[in-house]
């Protein structure tokens, strides 16, 4: 099944190189993984963290880098783009998803279509 690709803005693409770079990574079998769990106050909350490509991640490449999915979290993800944001609150990546139908004031929680109907990931 072909999906929607995951993108960086250019801002997120530098951050997660400066990053990459500060660690000394090999970025050939590491990237950004963007996973969903179930919790928060809207159904599901963001996964981001850098990692290591697992037998069934789907593997998206933009300006370099790779962005690691695994096929669970991949339904509610698809077609998103990854930014990094400076705010009072802080500073960290943000998920722009297209997917999303409603979300909470953090940012960090959100929900889907039919979310009901499906089991939390």
């Amino acid at each position: 099944m072909q999906y929607a690709p995951i993108t960086f803005t250019d801002l997120g693409a530098r951050k997660v190189q400066e990053f990459l770079s500060a660690q000394d990574s090999d970025t050939s079998d590491a990237g950004l993984r963007l996973g969903v769990r179930g919790g928060g106050c809207s159904g599901f909350q963001y996964q981001l963290a850098f990692d290591e490509q697992r037998g069934d991640d789907q593997i998206f490449e933009d300006r370099g880098l790779r962005i690691l999915v695994d096929q669970d979290s991949l339904p509610y993800v698809e077609g998103s783009v990854i930014d990094f944001v400076e705010a009072l609150t802080g500073a960290g990546f943000k998920v722009e998803n297209p997917n999303v139908t409603a979300a909470c004031g953090c940012g960090s929680s959100f929900r889907v279509p039919d979310e009901e109907e499906v089991s939390a990931v």
